[in-house]
């Protein structure tokens, strides 16, 4: 019997060789003295159908051929946090078979409720290259003390699906990643009470002195529609900033030079004041993203990607330690 650790057909082999090359040119390799951190919004990550190569007919969309894409993709990183991981972790154990030994996984319990969705947070990592640290946590928003900088009502309750917090530790440097899923709501205003409160529950957090909090990290879909509008605007009130590098980076499949997202976001805190969670990390100038489309799975349409792939594209930032 078939089992997705064979090595694949001929097809997938070449989909997987070339975007092997296409990951070399794009992406800056792990090596001594690097970190290499992605984010990903993966589509409904959960089913996986059992065979390289699914029909029109068949369903889930996602098969052997997507997951070994997947997997190419992660193994340039040291870390990767996985939004839209679901109920059933079929897809998220495959893709664990097809990366090895050397790597493991972190993932939330399900977020219950409509708002949820049925998700999961995870963060994937090589455990030949960082090692967990000691915290992890979903983050709560106490409900009897807003922060000063939430008008009232404008979030009194938790988050749709709780930002999700594990420490981690490369060569002598340890460094917080926060993952979190914006909600999306019926309309832009719906998600602004969750990036003000997680902004601020951040910045009250990198102040904390003696506590677990160093290099502050926030990466995930924090779904942003423009840059500069209302809800970057709050993403960046308290003193979170991603890097410029990322700025012209497409996040989606249906990004445009006339409406790009902003959906996706990496950010840390840079202020050298009061901060004891500011970046102390070597940021090398080097972040971006990466669109799939050219180099697999070639032939279909964007719709059929997403469920295959994602209708998301990864992004991704390096450091030195």
């Amino acid at each position: 019997m078939a089992e997705i650790s064979d090595e694949p057909p001929a097809l997938v082999r070449q989909d997987l060789d070339r975007l092997m090359v296409a990951l070399t040119d794009a992406i800056p390799r792990k090596r001594a003295g690097n970190l290499m951190l992605a984010s990903w919004n993966i589509r409904a990550f959960g089913g996986l159908a059992v065979t390289w190569m699914t029909g029109p007919d068949d369903s889930p969309k996602r098969d052997w051929h997507a997951v070994h894409c997947i997997a190419e993709f992660v193994r340039r990183f040291d870390v990767v946090a996985v939004q839209e991981c679901r109920a059933d972790l079929t897809a998220l154990r495959a893709l664990m078979t097809v990366l090895g030994d050397r790597w493991a996984f972190l993932v939330t319990d399900v977020t219950r409720g409509g708002a949820g969705n049925g998700e999961r947070l995870a963060f994937i990592f090589d455990t030949k290259r960082v090692q967990l640290s000691g915290l992890a946590a979903e983050l709560v928003v106490p409900t009897d003390s807003a922060p000063g900088a939430i008008t009232d009502n404008a979030f009194d309750r938790q988050f749709a699906r709780t930002p999700y917090a594990v420490s981690f530790r490369r060569d002598k440097s340890v460094f917080v990643l926060v993952s979190l899923h914006v909600l999306w709501g019926k309309k832009p205003a719906d998600r602004l009470g969750e990036l003000s409160a997680i902004a601020q529950w951040l910045a009250d957090w990198a102040k904390k002195e003696n506590d677990i909090n160093q290099n502050l990290i926030v990466l995930g879909d924090f779904n942003i529609d423009r840059l500069g509008d209302s809800l970057y605007g709050a993403f960046v009130s308290t003193g979170l900033w991603p890097p410029t590098e990322l700025n012209v980076v497409p996040r989606t499949l249906y990004a445009s030079p006339t409406k790009p997202h902003f959906y996706d976001q990496i950010a840390w805190f840079t202020d050298t004041t009061n901060l004891s969670g500011r970046l102390t990390l070597g940021y090398r100038g080097r972040a971006g993203g990466f669109d799939f489309r050219p180099h697999v799975l070639r032939g279909i349409d964007n719709t059929a990607l997403s469920w295959r792939l994602s209708d998301h594209l990864p992004l991704w930032v390096e450091f030195t330690t």
